[in-house]
């Protein structure tokens, strides 16, 4: 198989990886990838986000299969271009990636699907955001209503706070707060059948203690000894299931990675929000606990036959990320700094870029993390943080709490 790999951050580096360790796959070509995806695939150059252009290099390269990571060009239409090239590719229409691109949208779809899910209003003046805010009060959630690369939302007690992000944002959906743990859920469909992978959870918040401002993510980790044993099912059967079979009844079927954002509240899951592809830096733990080929499982969703691909294989044991990032991230992170020690396995890279002379330098907000499994999740932890420790980038900061409070039995479920 000749795989296509679009996109070029931590998310798929990982993707890279997985797919690299497929024995099925016999050339990886990325666009524009990473310097740690050039070490496992060939790269390209490519706008991500112009249909036209991806759809021609899939042409150009034989690609048997093109995965998708990125959102943006999914909102594009990527997907729809390549699909035109009767290519197999991993990832959804751009009508059905409004379940990312709109959350607004989104709401609609759950609203229509019964899916259980924090009340909302899309507000687009200062009027409407007020009557909003007054009416859930704090905390208080306001979320812009397109694409903001995970830096959308805002949750605060600071209702000055709340309309200015409203305000900058301009069209926002304002929901009350859901109490409870966050999780991550990835599930693989091609429409209708659908595997669910292991349940994450990342932390969004810069600072120790989730203080600071959201991220993209500062890290992750799999599984989740506290989650009630029947999580995923629950989630299957009252949100997956009823999603996709509302997307096919509005005739855009939802084929490619459904995420899933749940808070774990007293009354039980309660979608946050959905994505269209895998998170960031979800992913990183989810692909190193699979044992599963990767192109295999992604190729079956792409091609319509998913629900005659063999149960998920699993390691065991638990794996941690830990995210590395610039000096002023996420407000304003400095780049071109030089890297040291991230050649070693378990590095993955997001921002960063290669020298002509071969020196490694920062190339973006997130620029690196480390990944590791273990026997468990402390031993997974402290493997993820020697390997950050061992990476030295002037003024890079990272939260040193990644899965501390899961090892030390601290998360509790409300109720």
């Amino acid at each position: 198989m000749r795989v296509l790999l679009v996109g070029g951050g931590g998310r798929e580096h990982a993707l890279a990886l997985g797919l690299a360790a497929d024995p099925a796959v016999e050339a990886l070509v990325a666009a524009p990838g990473n310097p740690g995806i050039a070490e496992v695939a060939s790269l390209r150059e490519v706008t991500a986000t112009d249909p036209a252009a991806v759809a021609a290099l899939a042409v150009d390269v034989a690609a048997d299969l093109v995965v998708v990571g990125p959102e943006a060009p999914l909102v594009a239409g990527v997907a729809d271009a390549v699909r035109a090239k009767g290519i197999a590719v991993f990832g959804p229409s751009a009508e059905a990636a409004q379940l990312e691109g709109s959350k607004t949208f989104a709401k609609d779809v759950m609203t229509a699907a019964g899916v259980p899910t924090a009340r909302a209003y899309t507000c687009v003046d200062a009027a409407a955001v007020a009557r909003a805010l007054d009416e859930f009060g704090a905390p208080y959630v306001v979320k812009d209503d397109g694409l903001a690369a995970g830096k959308g939302v805002v949750v605060t007690d600071d209702r000055a706070a709340a309309e200015r992000h409203a305000a900058e944002c301009g069209r926002v959906v304002i929901e009350e707060y859901l109490d409870g743990p966050e999780v991550s859920l990835f599930v693989v469909t091609d429409g209708e059948a659908a595997l669910p992978l292991l349940p994450a959870q990342d932390f969004k918040r810069v600072g120790d203690g989730d203080t600071g401002p959201n991220t993209g993510g500062m890290g992750a980790y799999t599984p989740l000894p506290w989650a009630p044993p029947s999580l995923v099912d629950d989630v299957m059967r009252d949100v997956v299931h009823p999603t996709l079979a509302e997307l096919r009844r509005r005739g855009a079927p939802f084929a490619g990675l459904l995420y899933v954002g749940l808070a774990i509240t007293a009354a039980g899951p309660r979608v946050i929000e959905f994505n269209a592809r895998f998170g960031d830096p979800e992913t990183q733990v989810v692909l190193a606990m699979l044992e599963t080929p990767l192109a295999g499982l992604l190729h079956a969703a792409a091609t319509g036959t998913l629900a005659g691909h063999p149960p998920l294989r699993w390691r065991d044991g638990a794996a941690v990320t830990v995210v590395v990032a610039a000096e002023g991230y996420p407000a304003g992170p400095r780049t071109g700094d030089v890297i040291t020690g991230a050649d070693r396995a378990g590095i993955i890279h997001a921002g960063t870029r290669r020298d002509a002379d071969g020196t490694l330098r920062s190339a973006g907000g997130r620029v690196l993390c480390g990944t590791a499994t273990g026997a468990d999740l402390a031993a997974a932890r402290d493997a993820a943080y020697a390997l950050v420790r061992g990476v030295e980038l002037a003024g890079a900061h990272h939260r040193g709490d990644i899965a501390s409070a899961a090892v030390d039995g601290r998360i509790t479920i409300p109720g």
